[in-house]
């Protein structure tokens, strides 16, 4: 079983540190969106353009991620998703989606859904820091190595 890296890569601002990784440790890369990204030409990274409309791309990883498979995503029910087909879930700073934290993850977008469709003004995620790519490098090295540890 086979490793493989799925970017939700509409707004991921980590695509060229999981090319790395993926050019490191011979990993097949599919960057999936709902437009034209410039992606390099190389036999391990392929682009993925899905059909516009609501999580039509998070559909498509959804329907192909698995144990042992890495999924990069700040959308929280497509990690839900894909942890439940035993892949694994890495947000862009490095924080990891785990069944442990899936739970409140989830309620918390209610929350967030609800107050808004109220009117309540709610602040969106930090900026993204060098910190933040450094902790996504860490951590999905880590995910790579569990990945190939449940191969074995």
């Amino acid at each position: 079983m086979a490793t493989t890296l799925y970017i939700d890569a509409d707004a991921c601002p980590v695509k060229e540190e999981v090319y790395r990784v993926a050019r490191r440790c011979g990993l097949k890369v599919f960057v999936v969106s709902n437009a034209w990204i410039n992606t390099p030409r190389e036999a391990l990274i392929e682009q993925v353009v899905v059909d516009a409309g609501p999580d039509v791309a998070d559909d498509w990883i959804a329907e192909r991620a698995g144990r042992g498979d890495i999924v990069i995503t700040a959308d929280i029910p497509l990690a839900d998703r894909v942890l439940e087909s035993g892949a694994q879930a890495l947000k862009s700073n490095g924080q990891p989606f785990t069944a442990d934290s899936i739970g409140s993850a989830l309620a918390g977008r209610m929350i967030g859904e609800h107050l808004r469709s109220m009117g309540v003004p709610t602040s969106g995620p930090p900026p993204f820091s060098a910190a933040d790519r450094s902790r996504f490098l860490q951590a999905l090295d880590a995910a790579v190595v569990r990945a190939r540890r449940e191969a074995l």
